[in-house]
This record gives C-alpha cells, sequence and structure tokens, in this order.
C-alpha cells in the first residue's frame, strides 16, 4: 500500500501548532494597503484559526498517517 503525501499545497497556507490548532495567515494583507487603517493591519497581522470540520480535514493533508 503506497503511503499518504502531505499536501503541499496547505502545507504552505496553514500551521499545525503543538496543541493541535491550525492556523493561517489573515487574508486581505497582501497588497492595497495605503486605503486601510493602521487599526486594521495591525489586526491583521495576527493568525486566524481554523476551527470545525474544516480544521480536521486540513490536520488530516497535512499530518498524513496520524
Amino acid at each position: 500500500m503506497p503511503k499518504q503525501k502531505t499536501h503541499k499545497g496547505m502545507k504552505k497556507r496553514f500551521k499545525v501548532s503543538a496543541t493541535g490548532k491550525v492556523k493561517h495567515r489573515s487574508a486581505f494583507r497582501g497588497h492595497l494597503l495605503s486605503s486601510k487603517s493602521s487599526k486594521r493591519k495591525r489586526r491583521l497581522r495576527k493568525d486566524g484559526i481554523v476551527v470545525g470540520a474544516e480544521a480536521k480535514s486540513i490536520r488530516d493533508s497535512l499530518i498524513p498517517g496520524a
């Protein structure tokens, strides 16, 4: 039986923390930042956390065999 491979696209976008939470980079931080307020940009610096069934499917794709 072949091994299950890590999904490389997800590996670049998500990170699994030590406690098993799935973190992702906030959207709207790439460009056109001059029109956004400092407060908004500051809030977007923090990583978001994926919850529920989506988090489970991402975790399964990132940690094959676990």
